[in-house]
């Protein structure tokens, strides 16, 4: 009697992406089709080893998997060394790959900086879906970013493109932490926001925006500057126009150098919705090089949210090779 060959083993056909970030650490295990099918979250550690130590449980707990994908937030290495990562203190020249190599041989892993990850899940299957050429923008605390050339993630000689942020606006502007002065993220970020609204609420400190922080203008931050111009406060407007084309300088400046189809905004600030977008358009059609003489850039929010950088993780992870 034959007996037929036992089946060979597949690797299982989900992956799971990882954002690390400088205060919780969000994995996804997602399908073939980028949908998330479970979650994992933990909040961030202090130092090598417990990173480390958080990836690893991370993987644990969602896999079996094919590929592991970890968008991290700093410069990141083609080999998958974080170099600098000022939002993880004590955490340096760290070898995220080979350290989750070592403990999970057989899967293919990948790692990345983390909007680098937002900006290829955005434009694979968010807000870019079906763009060639985009380029995702993400708002928060500082900014990042992600470059999508002729449908190819853009990642430089090194794997150190996408510090958009970090782009210099002003030479004599305010520090960064990054060491130089005047950088885009200075101004067009939620501090950036923060410090506008401020300087306007204490020109204004019987208005709306230091009304929504409790009658102190000292306290004021973006959320209360959104809100207010929500409500239509012209104070607040007149701030967000100010903000608005800081945001369209740097947008202007990557059009000049990417010609992009989209750009796609993403981060906290753009739960703000309208009340910046509309600002933000209506700066960057003066600020464009040739703005009349050009196809229109469209300017979007993101769709998929704090997500984003994980699920872009998981879908790069495919490419990447095991050990």
């Amino acid at each position: 009697m034959h007996r037929r060959p036992a089946p060979l083993l597949t690797a299982p056909a989900r992956r799971i992406g990882i954002d690390l970030g400088g205060t919780k650490c969000l994995g996804l295990a997602v399908d073939g089709d980028g949908t998330p099918v479970a979650e994992h979250r933990l909040p961030t550690p202090r130092g090598s080893a417990a990173v480390l130590n958080v990836l690893a449980e991370t993987v644990a707990a969602l896999g079996p998997a094919s590929a592991v994908g970890v968008g991290v937030p700093g410069l990141v290495d083609v080999a998958g060394v974080l170099r600098f990562a000022p939002n993880l203190p004590g955490v340096v020249d760290l070898d995220v790959r080979a350290g989750l190599l070592a403990r999970f041989p057989h899967v293919a892993v990948r790692v990345d900086n983390d909007a680098t990850c937002a900006g290829w899940a955005e434009a694979r299957v968010g807000a870019a879906r079906g763009a060639t050429d985009a380029v995702l923008v993400t708002l928060g605390t500082g900014i990042g970013g992600g470059v999508i050339a002729n449908g190819l993630l853009v990642r430089g000689a090194n794997g150190f493109a996408g510090e958009l942020g970090h782009m210099v606006v002003e030479s004599n502007g305010p520090p960064c932490p990054c060491g130089q002065r005047g950088c885009w993220e200075r101004y067009a970020s939620g501090s950036g926001l923060g410090a506008l609204a401020r300087q306007a609420a204490a020109a204004h400190p019987f208005g709306r925006m230091a009304d929504l922080a409790g009658g102190d203008a000292e306290a004021v931050r973006g959320e209360h500057a959104t809100a207010a111009a929500a409500e239509g406060d012209p104070v607040a407007l007149a701030v967000m126009a100010d903000f608005g084309r800081w945001v369209a300088l740097g947008l202007a400046n990557l059009a000049n150098i990417f010609d992009p189809q989209v750009f796609v905004l993403g981060g906290g600030l753009v739960a703000a919705g309208e009340v910046l977008l509309v600002p933000v358009r209506a700066a960057f059609a003066g600020l464009v090089l040739a703005g009349a003489h050009r196809p229109t850039i469209a300017i979007v929010a993101a769709t998929l949210g704090e997500r984003a950088g994980a699920i872009g993780a998981a879908l790069l992870a495919g490419d990447a090779p095991v050990g």
